[in-house]
């Protein structure tokens, strides 16, 4: 147990630049903090001890404004940047070595009535290995994240994303395979590889080209 406590401190430190010390992110981290309530309610949730699983990850909400359902599947060395305002839902599933930024939901899509016809189904999304889910971002439905990929900042993710690729918009897209260098969990970068952008550019390109000639052919007349 130590030992994947000492995994977790430092896997944090490998991902945010601002970390400096183990001390400082078992001190100052929600991200760990919060981990650590998961870790003790998710056990109480498996022995069916539901209240009290669900008690206990409340009060880690109140302490670090993150909910995570006591339910929820979390892999190792998940890193949750600031955090505030993420929201894991019951029947999530979350792989290894994953960082979301503040602000996401893994949530689902059903409406808020009927929820007899919704119990033990699975309504949440089920995130890959090594994923980044940029800040606001929406990823909604029993859908699957594929290892690696890249969701951009504020989108609204319903449909499943392959390996290795980067989705951004609303709805989300695919803009190119992934590439870190590229990829901006605050917003999408300035220079855009989506494949319908370039095709609209090409288009209005085309037509100021076509414009120019008509207007010179009848300055010639």
């Amino acid at each position: 147990m130590f030992k994947k406590l000492i995994e977790e401190i430092d896997s944090i430190i490998e991902r945010d630049p601002a970390a400096r010390s183990r001390l400082g992110v078992v001190m100052l981290y929600p991200s760990f903090h919060i981990l650590i309530f998961y870790k003790l309610s998710s056990f109480l949730w498996k022995i069916n001890l539901k209240f009290l699983s669900r008690f206990i990850m409340q009060t880690g909400r109140f302490l670090t404004g993150i909910e995570i359902h006591p339910g929820a599947k979390i892999g190792d060395r998940l890193f949750m940047d600031h955090g505030f305002g993420i929201v894991i839902g019951e029947t999530a599933k979350i792989g290894d070595d994953v960082t979301i930024y503040q602000g996401v939901t893994l949530g689902g899509v059903m409406p808020s009535i009927h929820s007899d016809n919704q119990r033990n189904q699975k309504r949440h999304p089920t995130i890959g290995n090594n994923v980044i889910i940029g800040s606001g971002a929406q990823v909604l439905g029993p859908i699957k994240i594929g290892d690696s990929s890249r969701i951009g900042a504020n989108s609204v993710v319903t449909k499943d994303v392959p390996k290795n690729v980067t989705v951004a918009g609303v709805p989300a897209r695919e803009f190119g395979q992934t590439i870190d260098r590229n990829f901006q969990a605050y917003a999408v970068s300035g220079t855009s590889n989506d494949p319908t952008e370039k095709k609209l550019s090409s288009l209005l390109k085309k037509i100021n080209d076509l414009e120019m000639k008509l207007t010179s052919k009848n300055k010639k007349k």
